[in-house]
């Protein structure tokens, strides 16, 4: 066969300048109402609030550690959130869906489901203890 030919790549030749198109082939989908649990939109990696900056640097299993940073300030001081992920299910509001995902703890629930700490070695510590519960 020659390389300039106008043969279509996605039929075969059945005589000369007569062309079969080949099947389509599609790609393989999950199928509905399998046992897996539902997906839900995982938390960011780098979110900005309040002022502070987060950077997720540690992830076990239903617990994560951010580093937070200050924005404002040019040399900031560093520290780490270790928390407990929750889920809320997907809703709609106005007419729009929300999907499911993970968020982040509310700040009532700081000190059970969220800590702040300020040395990273202790802060991977309460990570591995979190996810280990």
């Amino acid at each position: 066969m020659r390389h300039d030919s106008l043969e279509p790549k996605t039929s075969r030749r059945l005589l000369p300048g007569i062309f079969i198109p080949r099947a389509i082939k599609t790609r393989a989908r999950g199928e509905a109402g399998s046992k897996k649990r539902p997906f839900y939109k995982p938390l960011p990696t780098q979110f900005s609030r309040d002022g502070f900056t987060y950077r997720q640097i540690g992830r076990e299993g239903n617990a994560a550690l951010y580093e937070q940073r200050w924005s404002a300030c040019s040399n900031p001081s560093v520290a780490y959130e270790v928390i407990r992920i929750r889920h809320r299910e997907g809703f709609e509001i106005d007419g729009r869906f929300v999907e499911a995902a993970e968020v982040y703890p509310k700040s009532d629930a700081w000190g059970a489901e969220g800590f702040t700490l300020t040395d990273k070695d202790a802060a991977f510590a309460k990570l591995r203890e979190l996810s280990s519960q």
